[in-house]
């Protein structure tokens, strides 16, 4: 896995350097420069969509133990630092979540189950998201080769999140336990508990409904926070972008995003595909790095 995460790092940075050279370097520069004031904007949009995220994760704790709100939202902020900037897989950061948790004295498995179904509930969020995203290009008018694609990708997607739902049921025990395994590469889970208390643990969180559709409706409004940053960036640039087309750029390359998790960072994918994206509503690729 580290190797596959260093490769496929390495070629995405060739991806980014080979993009900027293409675009030139000047007007990405250009570009970033144009954002000027709105540079400070999504940099507060960020931290209050992390910290909600945070809040969203605290949701999903029984009254006892729950830690504080805070410590959720700074460990969530710790999980997206490192998903992002550290040269792990992006699901690296919530193992490192789950393990600082337990600091606060939140027993491992009720740690873990909480990142598991907070995981969950992100992702299928964001293929709620994506299918919006889906909906306002085919209203843009965009057809063909390219619609098609998404949509069999669309279907891959919401095949791989049915299977990481019914993995975390009583049957996926087994599978969750080995692929557990295969990322401490070797060494025993070191968040102090068993498997056997971690999918206990698993099913209480699922149980608790009223808090996990909380979770739900907090983490689509992190999304939609999200496409604000991408608004406010391309309109400082000068661009009459709408909030529906930043929905629609935003959905979609988040979902590239989410689909290379194995990519550090997404390095190379997401730039890819806000090039791809943002064309489609008349941004040029030199603001599409820019932006990235």
């Amino acid at each position: 896995m580290k190797r596959l995460s260093m490769l496929s790092a390495a070629i995405g940075i060739a991806i980014i350097a080979a993009a900027v050279y293409a675009a030139d370097p000047e007007t990405v520069a250009a570009a970033i420069a144009q954002a000027g004031w709105a540079t400070a904007v999504v940099v507060a949009l960020r931290l209050l969509a992390v910290t909600l995220a945070g809040l969203t994760w605290w949701l999903l704790f029984p009254a006892h133990p729950r830690p504080h709100a805070s410590v959720c939202g700074l460990l969530r902020i710790v999980r997206e630092g490192a998903n992002t900037l550290l040269p792990l897989a992006q699901i690296g950061g919530d193992v490192i979540g789950a393990r600082l948790l337990t600091f606060w004295h939140i027993p491992g498995p009720l740690a873990a189950a909480t990142v598991i179904v907070d995981v969950l509930a992100q992702a299928g969020t964001q293929f709620l998201f994506a299918l919006v995203g889906f909906a306002l290009v085919i209203a843009h008018g965009v057809g063909g080769t390219f619609i098609h694609d998404l949509a069999w990708a669309l279907a891959a997607g919401a095949f791989a999140l049915v299977g990481f739902y019914l993995a975390q049921r009583h049957w996926g025990e087994r599978v969750v336990n080995a692929a557990l395994k295969r990322l401490a590469r070797g060494r025993e889970w070191q968040i102090n508990g068993t498997f056997e208390t971690l999918f206990r643990e698993l099913r209480a969180v699922h149980r608790r409904r009223l808090s996990l559709s909380a979770a739900i409706v907090c983490h689509l409004a992190v999304w939609f926070i999200g496409a604000l940053e991408v608004w406010v960036t391309l309109r400082a640039m000068g661009y009459s972008i709408s909030y529906s087309d930043a929905v629609a750029i935003e959905s979609l390359a988040q979902a590239a995003r989410g689909a290379a998790f194995v990519v550090p960072g997404a390095v190379g994918v997401q730039e890819g595909g806000l090039i791809v994206l943002c064309a489609l509503f008349g941004v040029p690729a030199n603001a599409a790095l820019a932006l990235s």
